[in-house]
Formats: C-alpha cells, structure tokens, sequence
C-alpha cells in the first residue's frame, strides 16, 4: 500500500468534507478500510509541508505524487484511495 498524506487547515470546511467523504468510502468499500492516511495540519506542522508544492486545503499526495488539491468531490477522493492501493 502506498504511503497518503493529507494537508489540511482545521479551520476549512472543504477538509471536514474531505475527511466525511473518506470516512464514507471507507464504510461503503472494505477495500479501502485499511488506508492509512497520515493528516497534516499545515499550522500546526509547517516543518511537514516544506517542500510540497500545493496552494489550496485539502491537498493529497500518493507517494509524493499531488492527486487532489482544492473542493473534493466523492470521485477525487475514491482516486486517492484507488492509487494507494494501486
């Protein structure tokens, strides 16, 4: 399984949406129960974001690899989670 990090801002409504639509995927698809996704919040732990090129919460990367940045949707989210099992 690939290694999924997250950036997110506590304050972002589209990351509490991010994490809901995750959490949904998770119940609906067993296949992705076991994806862990390490959670960044950029405020609390800049030293993790430098050198990671994104403007907009909530961003994912797959092995380093930026897959979504920006509003999510069900479909960007299930893309993450196919390509950490891909």
């Amino acid at each position: 399984m690939k290694h999924v990090k997250m950036m997110y801002l506590k304050s972002c409504p589209y990351c509490k949406q991010a994490f809901a639509m995750v959490d949904e995927l998770k119940q609906l698809h067993k296949e992705y129960q076991d994806i862990e996704i390490e959670t960044i919040e950029e405020n609390d732990e800049p030293e993790k974001t430098k050198g990671l090129d994104y403007w907009y919460v909530p961003t994912y990367f797959v092995e380093g690899e930026k897959l979504l940045e920006g509003i999510p949707t069900k479909a960007k989210i299930e893309a993450v989670l196919k390509a950490a099992l891909a």
